[in-house]
Parts: C-alpha cells; sequence; structure tokens
C-alpha cells in the first residue's frame, strides 16, 4: 500500500513538471503573439482610413466583418478542440492569422481589406479558445486563477512593448510602414504556432472514487447535443450575460469611447491618450501577481461585484475630466486616472471569469464552453465601440457616461446574482485541497461540480 501510495505521488509529481513546462511554454508563445498584435492593433483605423484612403465607413466595416468572422468560426473551433485537441486547433488558428496580418498589411483596396480581415479574424478568435483550453489542462483548480492572470499581465506587456515600438515606426505618410508592421505581427503568429505546437498536453488525471459514479451517471443523462448541453447550463449563460456587459462597457469602449471622449470632449492630446493607455498597462503589470494572492481566498463573484466598484470610480473621475476640461492639467490627470482605474478592475477581473468557464465546463466540451466565452467576447468588443464612438460624436456625451454608469452598476448586480448560480469552489468559498484529499490538487472539472453536491447531500 506504502509503494503504491508513493507512485501515486511520483505520477502526480510528473504530471505536475510536464503541465508546469508546458504551461511556460504556452504562455511565453502567447506573450510573443500579443507583442505582435501590439505594432498593428492602434493602428487598425488610422491604417484603414488614412493610409489606405479607404474612410472611416470602410474601417468600420471591416471590425464587423471581424466580429463576423468569429460567429462563424468560433462553434466550429469549439468543437475542433473538443475532437482533436488544442494543440492542432492552434497551430491552423495561427496559421490562418499569420496569412491574414500579411494580406491586410498589403491590401489596398476595400474588397481586399474586408477579405484580409476575415481571415484575420478567424484566425485570431481559433486562437483564443485553443490558448484557454492549454491553460486549463496545464493547471489545477488550485492554480488556475495564477495561469489566467500571468497569461492576461504578460499579454498587456507584449501588446503595450508592442505598441510603444510600433509607434517609432509607424508613419501615415509611408503605407510601407504599416505593412511592415502587420508582417512583423504575422511572424509573431507563426512563432506562437512554433512555440506551442510542440507541446505535451498532459493527460487528466482519474477522478477519485467517491465521485466516479456520480460523475458517470451524469455523462449518461447529459444530452447528446453538444449545444443544448452548454444551453442548458444556466450557470454558463449568466456568465456569459455577465462577460457581454463587461466587455461592453470596459474593453469595448477602453479604445474607442474613451479615447473620443478624451480627445473630443475634454480635449486631451493624442500624446497624452498614448501615455494614458501605458499606465493602464503599467497598473496591470504592477498589480496583477498582487491581486491574484488579495483574492485568492475571496469569492470570484465577490471580485467581479469590485471591478465594478472600480470601473465605477473610472467613470465617475471621466465626468470630472469633462466637468473641469477648462483646466488642462487636471483634467489630463482625471483622464490619466480613468484609465489606470480600468486597469485595476482589469487586474481583478482576470483571475475570475477564465476559471470560472474552466469550471463550469464538462471534460468533453472544454473547447466548446471557451469558444462560446470567446464568441460572446469578441460579439461584445465590436459592438462597444459602435455605441461609444457614435453617442460621443453626436456631442451626448453626458447620456454615454450615464449609458455607461448604468451598465457598470449593473455589471456589479449581475455578479453578485451569479453567486446563487455557482457551486462554493466553483466560486473559489472552498478551497480546492479542502474537498479532495490525495487527488494532488488536479481535479477534473465533472469532479470539481460534483463534489460539493455529494458532500452536501450526504
Amino acid at each position: 500500500m506504502r509503494q503504491q501510495k508513493q507512485a501515486g505521488r511520483n505520477g502526480t509529481t510528473g504530471r505536475n513538471a510536464t503541465a508546469a513546462a508546458t504551461l511556460r511554454r504556452v504562455q511565453v508563445g502567447n506573450a510573443l503573439s500579443a507583442f505582435g498584435s501590439g505594432f498593428t492593433v492602434p493602428y487598425m483605423f488610422v491604417y484603414v482610413d488614412e493610409v489606405r484612403g479607404l474612410g472611416s465607413m470602410t474601417a468600420w466595416l471591416m471590425f464587423t466583418v471581424f466580429a463576423l468572422a468569429a460567429l462563424v468560426v468560433l462553434p466550429f473551433s469549439g468543437r475542433g478542440i473538443d475532437r482533436y485537441g488544442p494543440r492542432p486547433v492552434l497551430i491552423a488558428g495561427a496559421v490562418v492569422s499569420a496569412l491574414g496580418a500579411f494580406a491586410f498589411g498589403h491590401a489596398t483596396g476595400t474588397p481586399h481589406i474586408l477579405a484580409s480581415a476575415f481571415l484575420f479574424g478567424a484566425g485570431v478568435t481559433t486562437v483564443q479558445p485553443a490558448l484557454a483550453t492549454m491553460i486549463v489542462r496545464c493547471s489545477t483548480p488550485a492554480t488556475r486563477s495564477h495561469a489566467f492572470a500571468m497569461q492576461f499581465t504578460l499579454v498587456n506587456l507584449g501588446m503595450g512593448v508592442g505598441a510603444m515600438i510600433g509607434g517609432q515606426i509607424v508613419d501615415v505618410h509611408h503605407p510601407s510602414s504599416l505593412t511592415l508592421l502587420f508582417t512583423i505581427e504575422a511572424l509573431m503568429f507563426l512563432v506562437l504556432g512554433a512555440v506551442t505546437g510542440g507541446v505535451r498536453i498532459p493527460a487528466a488525471p482519474a477522478l477519485p472514487a467517491v465521485s466516479t459514479a456520480a460523475v458517470d451517471g451524469a455523462e449518461r443523462r447529459a444530452p447528446r447535443s453538444d449545444l443544448r448541453t452548454l444551453l442548458g447550463d444556466k450557470a454558463m449563460i449568466s456568465v456569459c450575460v455577465l462577460a457581454a456587459l463587461i466587455f461592453f462597457t470596459c474593453y469595448g469602449q477602453f479604445e474607442s469611447g474613451v479615447a473620443a471622449y478624451g480627445t473630443s470632449v475634454v480635449g486631451i492630446s493624442p500624446a497624452m491618450l498614448g501615455f494614458a493607455l501605458g499606465a493602464n498597462t503599467l497598473a496591470i503589470v504592477l498589480l496583477q501577481m498582487i491581486v491574484v494572492r488579495i483574492t485568492a481566498r475571496r469569492r470570484r463573484s465577490t471580485a467581479i461585484a469590485a471591478t465594478g466598484a472600480v470601473w465605477l470610480a473610472a467613470w465617475a473621475a471621466a465626468g470630472v475630466a469633462g466637468l473641469i476640461r477648462s483646466d488642462a492639467m487636471f483634467a489630463t490627470v482625471a483622464m490619466i486616472s480613468v484609465y489606470v482605474l480600468f486597469g485595476v478592475g482589469e487586474a481583478l477581473l482576470a483571475p475570475t471569469l477564465g476559471p470560472i468557464v474552466a469550471d463550469l465546463a464538462p471534460s468533453r466540451l472544454l473547447g466548446s464552453y471557451n469558444a462560446a466565452f470567446a464568441l460572446v467576447k469578441q460579439l461584445a468588443v465590436a459592438m462597444g465601440p459602435a455605441a461609444g464612438v457614435l453617442l460621443v460624436g453626436a456631442g451626448l456625451s453626458g447620456p454615454y457616461l450615464l449609458v455607461m454608469v448604468g451598465c457598470t452598476v449593473l455589471i456589479m448586480v449581475l455578479a453578485l446574482r451569479l453567486r446563487r448560480r455557482l457551486t462554493p469552489l466553483q466560486d473559489n468559498a472552498v478551497r480546492s485541497e479542502h474537498i479532495l484529499e490525495g487527488t494532488g490538487g488536479a481535479v477534473p472539472t465533472e469532479g470539481a461540480r460534483l463534489v460539493p453536491e455529494l458532500q452536501h447531500a450526504g
């Protein structure tokens, strides 16, 4: 018996070492691809509108096509991850992203731009759920929040550095400078595919004996349709509704509505706007690991509600900046604080949503759940700029701020209501190592969902 226990410990140790090595490679590849994206993301609108001279309507249509690509591709990529694993899907997405970025940088006419945007969007939105699935498989319930937070930090750091370097290269009077940036991004996607293409995804450990029968019964009772399973998961639907509101209210406004408000209403310069974006990235990089430790023993729903409270302060600071815009210095400081507060909220959010989706998903549908979450995110981010820029551009800055404040309050309400649909483990109210002993801290998602219920029933 002692030898069997020792063998089990050795097996768990070996799995954890393999998972840690794989996770490091995935995180490095993710950071490098974010570095490449940082070269181009701030300049896509300018590239289409000014550099290629196709007008703002074509630029907005380009973003719409980008979101449409997500709507078309993500259901298939989710099923592909569940059937073939995340690695081949990620490689395919990285190659398609590289082709799309390269074609986008060489496009000159509207049809070419839109076709490239569709290809680009299809590739990027395929990569996202594949990376999320890799992170889930290479982490345990106890380490998952830290893994997602580290990914978020590295992505922001990579994009921030890329944007800083890209800003020194870009010249709207020389299209070749933008072509160079998109070519660099294409190469970074190929690097992502190369770095993560050879990783070994560790096999999920077996369920503990106490819950195996319950899990088998749950699998037999589960609907055969993957879509019906997902749509029938009320907790997942609640998470998607909350996520849509979060990404619409923050990320959908970040470089569009808030930027338009800051430059056209408050009157800060584009250079100061760039400084504010840098302050946002710096806040995330400095605070993320501290926030992970703070939230490690607190409910995830509470962390999401706290995110809403911080963002409410950010919108209040934006309102103050508009009121004191005659004092350029104080108005600029207020707008920079808006971006810093957004960064604080993002740091609170990073260790929560991804792990909740992972804990809700049955193992056989992990890719589909991540793809559904990515789809909601992509559509909400695409809708955000249209609402923000239209309201601010129409001179309705007051109603714009009121709408955003209302959405932020709703985020707080929905976050607290989500608590009722999550098990204590999913909400991080109960630590996984306190629920199951002897599993090495790695509990498959079905076990994570069923064990608290079985213990309560017992």
